[in-house]
């Protein structure tokens, strides 16, 4: 770990300090507001305004009321959380003992320091913000705490890159207090429903499966599908879900869906026996781990000299490492919501910053940190606290294509759970750089 990453902590173990006391990194001129005039309503303008507001919430995007309301001001309260562990970091004042950061600890710090660098440049742009950041892992001022000192009070949007129970706790003000909640990085709902404030980014499971399913589908005319899974509850559930999606999809042109329930003890002549030697044989495989993914993939690469075989991996296999040499000329491929191949000028100023501040190079957090908070500050100052009806916005893109989609988890449902984000990429594994390969 470098020095002055090491001072960047520092600095903002300090700054924390500051701003649980409710100061802010940009500060902004206050003043005492007017207490509006005493006025007499007359009860047929009440009437009227009653009307008013039936017809603006049945106009309302998705039927929430809120995302009607056009709220803009000079200057937006963001509140941004990262888990930090600041109070195991600095046990003694500001020293970090041995002078190296913990590895529990880097994920957190680049997620914040690459949102921080697009908060320096926004501010460069003559964007006015007052930025709360916030230690989601905070024993001492934890989101209890900040909900009882009224810190959320007048926050127009959370961006939180946290987990479980962080992201339920943070979920529960959301909806209350009515502020759009941005997850940045858990591929979960939390058990969360009926909370419309809410935007997952990281995409879920089951939407990972429905994208592949359907890339699968329509990419190819003549196919082998074939689904791997051990018999374990979890990889169970997957496959379920990855065949319901083969159910809804409308097309006479599906391929049908071969079950393959693996184990170690199957044989390379039982494995044969579900490929075919004249079209492409798209193996999808449930395993979430390295060992159980690669276990399956050495059996498969027994068969490629046979049987052209492609696989398809889950998200989670996108930090895998593929060198073993029988796994080397193998077709393999993952699926992920984030792609970014760093050829940008957004990621070549990322990179250079890094560099020159860091004497490092920045990490995949640290350009999701970055995106995020470019992006959704950017819709604030555009279209104000409430822009949900055009959270799709491609004039904002950074590096990904954002869609965030409703979820309706109760059939019949009027208002959305929550929005999703759905676009989801197919990557090929590679040696020195992976490929997209639905481009969009």
């Amino acid at each position: 770990m470098s020095k002055s990453k090491i001072c960047s902590l520092t600095v903002t173990a300090c700054a924390l300090t500051v701003l649980l006391s409710a100061c802010s990194l940009f500060k902004s001129s206050t003043s005492s507001p007017t207490a509006p005039p005493t006025t007499v309503t007359k009860p047929k303008e009440e009437e009227k305004k009653k009307e008013e507001k039936k017809k603006e919430e049945k106009a309302a995007p998705f039927n929430v009321p809120a995302f009607a309301r056009e709220v803009k001001k000079d200057v937006y309260n963001v509140a941004l959380f990262a888990p930090l562990y600041l109070d195991s970091v600095f046990t003694n004042g500001t020293e970090i003992p041995g002078r190296t950061l913990p590895r529990y600890v880097l994920s957190g710090l680049d997620f914040y320091e690459g949102a921080q660098l697009a908060l320096d440049s926004l501010q460069q742009q003559g964007v006015k913000l007052n930025v709360f950041v916030y230690d989601s892992k905070s024993r001492t001022h934890d989101i209890g705490d900040l909900k009882k000192n009224k810190a959320f009070d007048n926050t127009d949007l959370i961006i939180a890159a946290v987990s479980a129970p962080e992201i339920q706790e943070l979920s529960n003000i959301a909806k209350d207090k009515q502020i759009n909640l941005v997850s940045a990085t858990y591929p979960n709902d939390g058990g969360i429903s009926e909370n419309p404030f809410l935007l997952i980014t990281n995409s879920m499971l089951r939407t990972h499966g429905e994208a592949l399913h359907r890339y699968l589908q329509e990419a190819f005319s003549n196919k082998n599908i074939l689904l791997f899974h051990k018999n374990s509850p979890f990889e169970k559930r997957l496959a379920a879900d990855f065949k319901a999606d083969y159910d809804k999809m409308q097309s006479g042109k599906k391929s049908r869906i071969r079950e393959v329930v693996w184990s170690d003890a199957m044989t390379d002549s039982e494995l044969s026996q579900f490929l075919l030697a004249d079209r492409p044989n798209l193996c999808v495989v449930a395993a979430l781990d390295e060992t159980n993914a690669k276990a399956i993939l050495r059996k498969l690469s027994v068969q490629t000299a046979t049987y052209p075989i492609q696989v398809y991996g889950m998200p989670t296999w996108d930090v895998m490492k593929f060198k073993e040499p029988e796994l080397k000329d193998m077709q393999i491929y993952y699926t992920s919501p984030y792609f970014n191949d760093k050829t940008d000028a957004y990621s070549r100023y990322i990179t250079d910053y890094f560099k020159r501040v860091y004497k490092s190079r920045p990490s995949d957090m640290a350009f999701k940190g970055f995106e995020l908070t470019w992006y959704f500050v950017k819709q604030l100052t555009d279209k104000g606290v409430y822009f949900n009806s055009g959270v799709n916005d491609p004039s904002k893109k950074v590096f990904n294509n954002l869609n965030y989609q409703p979820v309706y988890l109760k059939e019949g449902s009027t208002i959305p759970d929550y929005f999703e984000n759905k676009n989801i990429n197919i990557i090929q594994k590679n040696d020195s750089a992976d490929v997209r390969m639905n481009f969009q």
